[in-house]
């Protein structure tokens, strides 16, 4: 444990696993309050749980990210039991749907950029009154190397995420002169739920198998990310790591920016 982010409060969206888990922990760590958000209450609890095994402070509400309503009573929540919100990690994430334009339902498609895009839309318009009239905050959001990338047959996950890194870089750009931080991080690789959620979907088999192959790999070499006993794959630790450099301040330079997971603000466009 350290004081580096003492007295501030913190909400992460999709924290029940995965890099959002990885992230809750580690801002914990550092002396953050946390809120764990998702849709499962039994994967927040683990999560609560595991940061309270390791001295830090959380508390666990259940919300749909992309709900309105669902999204007020959280932040409402957490500011009641907590205080002010600091930092909002915007992880909350889905892999498909897999498939070629014309042939995935739409409907399907738009609920996915719902999560991509709404849903840090309806957390960063929840907190962000506050943190300008403190003129303090950072607002991250856990992008992917696909904003930049055309890859056949995920168009949903790759428009999602080109849509994330152009928001980071308008908000950066409305909040200059705040005091308020937002940038795209990219976490790196790691067999989270989301992973094994693409190995497990018979669209992602049929369309994208080099891609599931890969993953599969991956998972057999040992590379994942929560194992039993509660060990963090590297990757998940780097980009917990990152998310707690840029919210304690040592990164100003890259706000508005897409951060490759070479360290680097790397052009996203």
């Amino acid at each position: 444990m350290s004081d580096r982010l003492a007295n501030k409060v913190a909400i992460v969206t999709g924290a029940g696993g995965g890099f959002g888990r990885a992230i809750a922990a580690r801002l914990a760590d550092e002396g953050a309050a946390i809120c764990v958000t998702a849709r499962a209450q039994s994967h927040l609890d683990e999560t609560v749980a595991q940061i309270a095994s390791r001295g830090g402070r959380a508390i666990a509400i259940v919300g749909d990210a992309t709900n309105r309503a669902d999204v007020a009573r959280v932040v409402a929540e957490t500011e009641r039991l907590l205080g002010t919100v600091s930092i909002l990690v915007n992880n909350a994430g889905v892999p498909g749907p897999f498939g070629p334009i014309g042939e995935i339902d739409p409907d399907e498609w738009w609920a996915a950029q719902a999560i991509h895009l709404r849903a840090p839309m309806l957390f960063t318009s929840a907190v962000l009154p506050q943190m300008k009239a403190r003129r303090d905050g950072c607002i991250l959001l856990i992008c992917s190397p696909r904003a930049k990338m055309v890859t056949p047959n995920l168009s949903a996950y790759c428009l999602g995420k080109t849509s994330q890194a152009r928001f980071v870089e308008l908000l950066a750009a409305e909040v200059k002169g705040f005091g308020i931080t937002a940038v795209a991080v990219d976490p790196g690789s790691a067999i989270t739920p989301m992973a094994q959620a693409t190995i497990d979907s018979p669209g992602a088999q049929r369309w994208m198998p080099d891609m599931v192959a890969n993953l599969r790999r991956m998972l057999a070499q040992g590379s994942g990310s929560h194992r039993q006993g509660g060990l963090i794959d590297v990757q998940l630790a780097r980009c917990a790591a990152r998310c707690v450099e840029i919210a304690a301040g040592q990164h100003p330079n890259w706000n508005g920016m897409y951060i490759g997971r070479n360290e680097t603000a790397d052009e996203w466009k």
